[in-house]
């Protein structure tokens, strides 16, 4: 019984350390622009932020522009480990920005955010 109580301490303790956000799969939380939204046309300003750190070097953000053909984003250094940003000037239409994060779990996640940008 002693034993047990014990095994059940040490889970309770241990747990909340297991089961924080650093441990998860990264996740998109918000998203500049966001999800189905429509923004001006010219320079836009991409912010992509998620759950937990992120390894930058090996994370890769892809617009897919109106005629489907594809282009790599550029990914700034500045901003905190949990932040992607990037610029583009975009022309009207609709647009994909698809998303690859590596978290430092170790773990792919993949993801995109449609937008539109308007006359």
């Amino acid at each position: 019984m002693r034993t047990l109580r014990r095994a059940c301490f040490l889970a309770a303790l241990v747990w909340p350390i297991l089961a924080s956000p650093t441990w998860a799969h990264a996740i998109l939380v918000q998203s500049t622009p966001a999800i189905a939204a429509q923004t001006a046309p010219g320079d836009i300003a991409i912010r992509l932020r998620f759950n937990s750190r992120l390894d930058r070097a090996r994370s890769r953000l892809t617009l897919v522009r109106p005629d489907h053909t594809t282009e790599v984003l550029p990914i700034a250094p500045e901003g905190t480990d949990d932040l992607l940003i990037t610029k583009v000037s975009l022309a009207p239409g609709n647009y994909i920005l698809r998303w690859q994060v590596l978290a430092i779990d170790g773990h792919i996640t993949r993801g995109d955010v449609p937008f539109s940008v308007g006359k």
